[in-house]
């Protein structure tokens, strides 16, 4: 047995020698019959059975991890997760909601959305899905997404259970396209200057913006305050359907260009809606991609001002590539240069990921966020504006031209892990479950609402008792002084917002925000 047993690994390692010398024979070993090689005896010959897909997408993300830090592999699924937010529309009930106490609480119904039309109403719980509990058995989020989620025409059948109403009562819904919104908030933030927050540039983000602006001027907007601070990006075309809209006629947009592929520039039309008219940019270390192009276009072309911390620095353009089967590669093929020619990204080890993620905390550390003195540019990297020639930097995301430091006085440790744990937010949400009744009665209207609501001492009481039992206490009373006035704005903006939408969130917010405020001083001058 043991002679034979020898004889069979011996053969087995025999065919494998020759199977490798027959492919070698076929061709020049090119480095993609090498890599053809390697899978064929992998499958074929490895002593455990191996997932084909698997093995192969294993290569190519190990491939791409060794290029640059925005070139990636996603599964079909996760391709789906990545791309739906920006195309505009998903398929479910059209319910905003969140997870308390371990039961599904609709916070809003979507204006004219499945839930809405059969009755479901802001404060109802969801507590089965197709008759199967959702609540009570620590059901993933992604997961009750999924079951609520559903192409259009499908029904669900829905168990939700309604403050003073016993028992549970049951809606049949009917799933429909649901829009996503890329704008996050449109209002007149002064007389005679808009705001207009993009959350992320998307395939309705141009509509949406243009929706926004004529709405604005109805209301006598002459001057717009463009909040892009925390948009990640998103689509080329949306960022420069935005960017056209200030800009003259044949004004450089942005143009890219890489190893293969030609410069390729984008111009304006000329027909904007805003060619007149003060507009200040806010950005931030977290204004990146498509927010870069957008803020860069105006800063070069001097055609308004940049108010905040220096952009994030993605300036990277990915070719999509996809395959049958839902997964894609994005990979990437150029750099974005704004009109002036400076290069939006920031410098990278390629296969180096770790350093690259790393990045911000490093300005954290050298104190980048709290004096723009820690900021130092090579005079390598010096450009000059289009119009006015002014000096501006390159190296690596959009430098503001009024720079507004992260404030460590109003925004604390205490407030941070406070946030961190969703403490805030739950007994916010457990609040307006409470009382929603009332405050409908009490406040007709947001702008009642923003004059006379105080939030009570309760909430205040209960959120420092939660979180003592969760071991976040401030270090002491000169902390906790400190925290309290942020507290109090950030509950009276989230009540609004459950009460009313996200307008109503940052109009509230903005008024103590340190960016918002330096640009209305910038506007006023």
């Amino acid at each position: 047995m043991k002679k034979q047993h020898i004889l069979t690994l011996f053969f087995a390692f025999a065919v494998v020698s020759v199977s490798a010398q027959q492919y070698q024979r076929q061709s020049d070993e090119t480095p993609l019959i090498k890599l053809q090689i390697a899978e064929a005896m992998i499958k074929n010959n490895y002593v455990d059975s191996v997932n084909e897909s698997k093995l192969v997408e294993d290569g190519i993300r190990g491939m791409l991890e060794k290029l640059d830090p925005h070139s990636t592999y996603t599964t079909a699924k996760e391709t789906k997760a990545l791309t739906e937010p920006l195309e505009g529309s998903f398929e479910g009930i059209g319910v905003q909601f969140n997870i308390v106490q371990d039961t599904l609480l609709v916070i809003q119904t979507i204006t004219n959305g499945p839930s809405e039309k059969v009755g479901i109403l802001p404060g109802d719980r969801i507590v089965s899905v197709n008759d199967t509990a959702i609540a009570g058995v620590k059901m993933d989020r992604n997961e009750v997404v999924r079951r609520l989620r559903g192409p259009k025409g499908t029904q669900v059948r829905l168990g939700i259970v309604r403050r003073g109403i016993p028992g549970k009562l049951v809606f049949i819904v009917t799933r429909d396209k649901i829009p996503v919104k890329t704008i996050d908030a449109v209002y007149m933030i002064r007389p005679n200057v808009g705001y207009i927050r993009i959350g992320s540039f998307g395939a309705t983000t141009y509509q949406e913006f243009m929706e926004g602006v004529a709405r604005l001027k109805k209301q006598g907007m002459q001057d717009l305050v463009l909040d892009l601070q925390d948009n990640g990006g998103g689509y080329l075309m949306a960022a420069v359907g935005v960017a056209n809209e200030f800009l003259k006629r044949n004004d450089l947009v942005v143009y890219t260009q890489g190893r293969a592929s030609k410069r390729d520039e984008f111009r304006a039309n000329g027909n904007g809606r805003l060619l007149d008219g003060k507009v200040v940019v806010l950005v931030n270390e977290f204004s990146a991609s498509a927010a870069e192009i957008v803020t860069g276009a105006i800063q070069d072309q001097d055609r308004g001002s940049v108010v905040g911390r220096r952009t994030f620095g993605k300036g990277l353009v990915q070719r999509p590539i996809p395959f049958r089967d839902g997964s894609m590669i994005r990979l990437t093929i150029a750099h974005y240069y704004t009109p002036s020619g400076r290069c939006i990204q920031k410098p990278y080890q390629k296969g180096d990921i770790e350093s690259y993620e790393r990045e911000l905390d490093n300005r954290y550390k050298r104190g980048e966020l709290y004096s723009a003195d820690s900021i130092h540019f090579a005079d390598s990297l010096k450009y000059q504006t289009l119009r006015q020639h002014r000096t501006v930097y390159g190296g690596g995301g959009i430098m503001p031209d009024y720079f507004v430091p992260l404030d460590t006085l109003q925004f604390t440790r205490f407030h941070r892990m406070l946030n961190a744990k969703s403490i805030i937010i739950n007994a916010n949400l457990r609040y307006v479950d409470n009382n929603r009744k009332t405050l409908k009665n009490r406040y007709k209207t947001f702008d009642d609402f923003n004059t006379r609501f105080t939030v009570p001492l309760s909430q205040i009481d209960a959120i420092l008792k939660e979180g003592e039992a969760q071991q976040i206490k401030p270090k002491d009373q000169v902390e906790l002084k400190r925290t309290l006035p942020l507290l109090r704005i950030q509950l009276k903006a989230l009540v609004a917002r459950d009460l009313w939408d996200m307008d109503e969130y940052f109009q509230i917010m903005n008024e103590t925000n340190h960016v918002v405020r330096k640009a209305l001083e910038v506007l006023s001058h």
